[in-house]
């Protein structure tokens, strides 16, 4: 009864953290998928310096655990100028995601057969064209469905960001329990939450590959 309580009169406080974590999600996502493709192209430009630069960021952001890249970034940050807790973990964030989306990618781009893009190079057509019309559309069934799932590993991602601060999810979950000396209570709550958005992001997800599926 008491816990029953506790979880309808928190709704506000949670619903309000649940935007944050949403937000944290959506630009994350955003930002990480641009730096990814800048880092698939450097990978697959042929250049060297390019290629040995997307190699050891893969290398030192899939090294690096989140929390402690976090930290790094955030207090680095802190230290050149003053910047919000929120902006500092969107930063972090994209930064660490964007090493997977990359590998997404490019397992997308090698899905494709080789010979395809030399039929279409013997073709005449040129590399950005041979993108477009033919590895492109191949490449997207595999690299959406994909994109999809990391969408819910980088919400449940954006509860680190509660160690520097930022009103989320989690955070709201600990200020609460610090509040209340009830810390299993609230603990229990973000987990409903949580499991709540995820249940919702794993439905959508599996549309998005069922319909890829029958495109197949």
């Amino acid at each position: 009864m008491e816990f029953l309580q506790s979880l309808l009169s928190s709704w506000p406080v949670f619903v309000q953290g649940l935007g944050v974590t949403l937000a944290l999600t959506v630009l994350t996502l955003i930002f990480s998928l641009i730096l990814a493709v800048l880092i698939t192209a450097m990978r697959l430009s042929g250049k060297k310096p390019l290629v040995w630069f997307a190699t050891a960021y893969l290398a030192i952001i899939r090294g690096v655990p989140l929390i402690a890249l976090l930290f790094v970034i955030y207090f680095g940050i802190v230290s050149v100028v003053k910047v919000e807790a929120f902006t500092a973990a969107v930063v972090g964030l994209s930064i660490h995601t964007s090493a997977y989306v990359s590998e997404i990618l490019r397992s997308g781009l090698a899905s494709v057969p080789n010979g395809q893009v030399e039929a279409a190079r013997s073709l005449g057509m040129s590399r950005m064209r041979t993108l477009q019309k033919v590895v492109g559309p191949q490449a997207i069934r595999v690299v959406v469905p994909a994109l999809a799932n990391q969408a819910i590993i980088s919400l449940k991602d954006s509860s680190v960001a509660a160690f520097i601060t930022v009103g989320e999810l989690f955070m709201t979950a600990q200020r609460l329990s610090a509040a209340s000396f009830e810390p299993l209570t609230y603990y229990s709550i973000v987990s409903l939450y949580y499991l709540a958005i995820v249940g919702l992001m794993t439905l959508g997800v599996n549309r998005v590959e069922a319909y890829f599926r029958k495109r197949g």
